[in-house]
């Protein structure tokens, strides 16, 4: 059975930094590409960021570009999303996720969860002004 464990999510002032760890169990976790994806009160879960199966290719929302980087650790089976110059509208419960298919994800569907098999229970992160 497949696990995956956000942490690292609090209450930080705007302009300040986060680092989220999500650890993985029950699969092969350096076969398979990860995601991040973020859902605010009343709004739909939306895209963050993509990591391939070796950290080879990344992608972010334009929102994050320039102040999130995405890692994984594949001895640790751990991804991560260091969050800098946090701004309030970063607010919101913050999802990790495994992908479908074997090592990456075609560009055109990285960003939709369809692309996604396994999720995490989330992480809040609250940025205040």
């Amino acid at each position: 059975q497949v696990q995956l464990v956000e942490s690292g999510g609090g209450l930080v002032q705007a302009g300040g930094s986060l680092r989220l760890s999500c650890a993985a169990s029950g699969r092969t976790f350096s076969s398979y590409a990860m995601g991040w994806f973020r859902q605010a009160p009343g709004k739909e879960r939306e895209f963050v960021s993509y990591i391939s199966w070796n950290g080879g290719s990344t992608y972010y929302a334009d929102s994050v570009k320039g102040r999130f980087t995405i890692s994984r650790d594949n001895a640790k089976n751990t991804v991560y999303l260091q969050m800098n110059r946090l701004k309030p509208e970063d607010t919101a419960v913050y999802y990790c996720a495994t992908s479908k298919a074997l090592g990456f994800i075609a560009p055109m569907s990285r960003t939709g969860q369809n692309a996604y098999e396994y999720w995490g229970q989330g992480t809040q992160v609250t940025v205040s002004s």
